[in-house]
């Protein structure tokens, strides 16, 4: 992901991230028409922001209890070393697995925060069991399975 420019926003360019961050296809006119501004300096406006990299992409958001993903995990994860090899077979497994939606090095006792969504809590034990284990380099997992999603968004405080 590009390192974004350093480019100061007004409160317009603020409302235009949050109502973008809301729905992207959001047409030009409908944005200008929320914000306060005609078409032409809101089209501007956010081909500036796209330009200077604050909107890195835009993508549709799935429902996984309607695609069958009823499970979701958080995993930690603890690696037998901290090896160049290691660091980048794990890293290489993260970026195979489709079902690891999310991938962070963390601070603290484990080395890495994985969120994991499977079918079931069966799957997730496949997937712990099957594949995660039988790379080789974890040395200890914790599982905090989701039992209910409070809140969920996308959007990032602007």
């Amino acid at each position: 992901m590009p390192q974004p420019a350093a480019i100061t926003l007004d409160d317009f360019d603020r409302h235009i991230l949050k109502l973008v961050q809301l729905d992207a296809t959001i047409s030009t006119q409908g944005l200008a028409d929320r914000v306060g501004l005609s078409a032409s300096p809101c089209w501007r406006r956010l081909k500036r922001m796209q330009e200077a990299g604050l909107i890195v992409g835009q993508v549709a958001m799935l429902s996984p209890r309607a695609l069958g993903l009823r499970a979701v995990a958080y995993l930690s994860i603890t690696l037998i070393d901290h090896s160049e090899a290691t660091i980048a077979r794990f890293d290489a497994f993260v970026q195979r697995h489709d079902q690891v939606v999310e991938c962070a090095t963390i601070t603290g006792s484990a080395d890495y925060l994985l969120k994991v969504f499977a079918a079931d809590p069966e799957a997730l034990e496949q997937f712990i069991m099957r594949e995660l284990l039988a790379l080789g380099v974890v040395r200890a997992t914790n599982t905090a399975l989701v039992l209910r999603q409070t809140k969920y968004t996308t959007a990032l405080p602007v």
